[in-house]
C-alpha cells in the first residue's frame, strides 16, 4: 500500500460529493450545453499536478487543463509573475501602444522559433485565434486563397480554424458553410501502415497525393495559400508521423513556393520533451501557432512568422487583449522554467511512461498502439490486436474507472486516450497514474 501524499489522489466522498453535485446543477440551468464534460469534476483548487474539487477529494491531474498548465497548476513562480505585474498595469492594448515585456516575449519566441532563420511576433488570446491569424497572413502574402490540411488535424472552432479541421463531424455539423478553399488528405502515419510497421511508406505516399494528384487534377499550386499541419497531431489521437514525412512534405513546399504552417498550440511549448514538436523533425515552418501551455493558464497565443511573410499593413490585423501584460509575465516566468529543468524533465518522465505503456501490447488485448513523444502520450484501445477494430465504448468506459480513482484522464481521436499531464510531474506520479490505468484496464476488460 501507498501512503498518502499530498502528491498523490485522496478520495473522501463518493463522486461527485454533495457539492459537486448542488454546484452541477446549477451549471446545467445557466451554461452552454456544448461544452463536453465527460465526468462530473468540479475543482475547487490546484498545485502541481494535482486537483482538488469542492468536497475536498483529490484528483492527479494527466489533462494538464487540456495540455495548458505546462508548469503545473498554480506554480508559485508563475503566481508571483502575475501579482506583481497585476499591481503595476492590467491592460492598456499592444495592438495601439507599446509595453516593455511584449516586446521581450516576442523577442523570446523569435529566437526559440524552429530553425535559425529571423521572425516576427503577433499575439492573441487562444490557439484558435492564432491560427486565424495565420490564415489571414498566408493569404495576405501569397495572394491565394485556397490550403491543404490533413484528416485527423484540429485547428479550432472559429469559422476559418474549423473548416482546417479534420478532427470529429461533430465540431462542423450545423455551421457550414465554412470557408471554402481547404482540401483535407490523409495524415502520414495512418493506423494501417503504424500496425504494419511500414511509415515512412505511407508517408511517401502521402506526400505524394499533394503534387501528383491534388497539383495535377483539381489544385493549382499559384492558388495555394499554405499547408497547414500539426507536427504532432492533438485531437487526433496523439498521431505521431516518421521524420521521413517532413523532409518530403518541406521538399514538396519548397519546389511548389507554399508557405507551411505548423500548428504546436497542443504540441508546442516543451510538451514533447524539446521545446517544440518541430525540433523532433527539422522541420522549420514559415508560420508557427502557440497557444495553451505558453503562460500556463493565462490567455495567451502568438503566431510566429518569418519578416517576409508577416508584411501586413497597421490595421490589417489586430486583437484588444492579445499580447496581455498579466498573462505575457506569465508567459515569460513559464519559458523560464521551461528552459531550467521542464523541458528535461518532461524528456525523461515521458520516457519511462512509454518504455512501461509498450508493455501493454503484450499483456492486454485491447491495447493496439502506444504513441507519443515526452509528455505528449497516447494509447489507443482496440477490440483486439489481430482485428484493430476500434473500440470508442472501452476507451469511455476507461475515463470513468480512472475518474472513480482519483485520476484525470481524457481521450482523442476516436479511441485513444491522451496522457498529457504538467511538465512538474514526478516519475512517482507518473508510476502512480500507470499503475491506476492498468487497474482500470483489467476491470473493464473483465466487465
Amino acid at each position: 500500500m501507498r501512503t498518502v501524499s499530498l502528491e498523490l489522489p485522496r478520495l473522501v466522498t463518493a463522486l461527485p460529493g454533495p457539492r459537486a453535485e448542488a454546484l452541477i446543477a446549477r451549471d446545467h440551468a445557466v451554461l452552454s450545453p456544448s461544452y463536453t464534460r465527460p465526468y462530473p469534476l468540479v475543482v475547487a483548487k490546484g498545485e502541481g499536478a494535482i486537483i482538488e474539487d469542492v468536497d475536498g477529494n483529490r484528483f492527479l491531474d494527466m489533462n494538464a487543463g487540456i495540455a495548458v498548465v505546462a508548469a503545473g497548476h498554480c506554480h508559485p513562480r508563475v503566481v508571483a509573475a502575475i501579482q506583481r505585474q497585476a499591481e503595476k498595469l492590467i491592460h492598456m492594448s499592444g495592438t495601439d501602444f507599446y509595453y516593455e515585456n511584449m516586446v521581450r516575449l516576442a523577442e523570446l519566441l523569435a529566437e526559440l522559433a524552429p530553425g535559425d532563420v529571423p521572425r516576427r511576433v503577433y499575439f492573441g488570446n487562444s490557439g484558435t485565434e492564432a491560427v486565424e491569424a495565420a490564415i489571414k497572413m498566408a493569404r495576405y502574402h501569397t495572394g491565394r486563397d485556397k490550403f491543404i490540411a490533413f484528416f485527423g488535424g484540429f485547428h479550432g472552432r472559429t469559422m476559418g480554424s474549423l473548416a482546417l479541421t479534420g478532427s470529429k463531424s461533430i465540431q462542423r455539423k450545423g455551421f457550414g458553410p465554412l470557408m471554402p478553399g481547404v482540401t483535407h488528405i490523409p495524415f502520414a502515419y495512418c493506423y494501417r501502415c503504424a500496425y504494419h510497421k511500414q511509415p515512412e511508406t505511407c508517408a511517401v505516399e502521402c506526400v505524394k497525393v499533394i503534387e501528383e494528384q491534388l497539383v495535377r487534377t483539381i489544385l493549382p499550386a499559384e492558388e495555394i495559400a499554405g499547408i497547414v499541419l500539426e507536427p504532432v497531431q492533438g485531437e487526433g489521437g496523439y498521431v505521431v508521423p516518421p521524420r521521413k514525412f517532413f523532409d518530403e512534405l518541406q521538399a514538396v513546399a519548397e519546389r511548389l513556393k507554399i508557405p507551411i504552417i505548423a500548428d504546436e498550440v497542443q504540441s508546442g511549448m516543451g510538451r514533447t520533451g524539446k521545446m517544440w514538436a518541430s525540433d523532433h523533425f527539422g522541420l522549420v515552418p514559415d508560420i508557427l501557432t502557440v497557444a495553451k501551455g505558453i503562460a500556463s493558464g493565462m490567455p495567451l497565443s502568438a503566431t510566429i512568422a518569418r519578416p517576409a511573410l508577416m508584411q501586413w499593413k497597421p490595421g490589417a490585423h489586430a486583437s484588444t487583449f492579445g499580447g496581455n501584460p498579466v498573462a505575457v509575465e506569465a508567459a515569460l516566468t513559464t519559458i523560464e522554467l521551461l528552459q531550467e529543468s521542464l523541458i528535461e524533465n518532461a524528456a525523461a518522465v515521458g520516457a519511462h511512461m512509454q518504455q512501461r505503456m509498450e508493455g501493454w501490447k503484450q499483456r492486454f488485448p485491447c491495447v493496439g498502439d502506444v504513441r507519443g513523444m515526452g509528455l505528449m502520450l497516447g494509447v489507443e484501445f482496440v477490440r483486439d490486436q489481430e482485428s484493430r477494430v476500434r473500440n470508442q465504448a472501452l476507451r469511455d468506459r476507461l475515463e470513468q474507472l480512472a475518474f472513480e480513482r482519483g485520476l484525470l484522464v481524457l481521450g482523442a481521436g476516436q479511441n485513444s486516450i491522451r496522457l498529457c499531464p504538467p511538465l512538474v510531474i514526478t516519475r512517482d506520479q507518473a508510476d502512480y497514474a500507470l499503475d491506476v490505468l492498468e487497474e482500470c484496464i483489467g476491470v473493464a476488460m473483465r466487465e
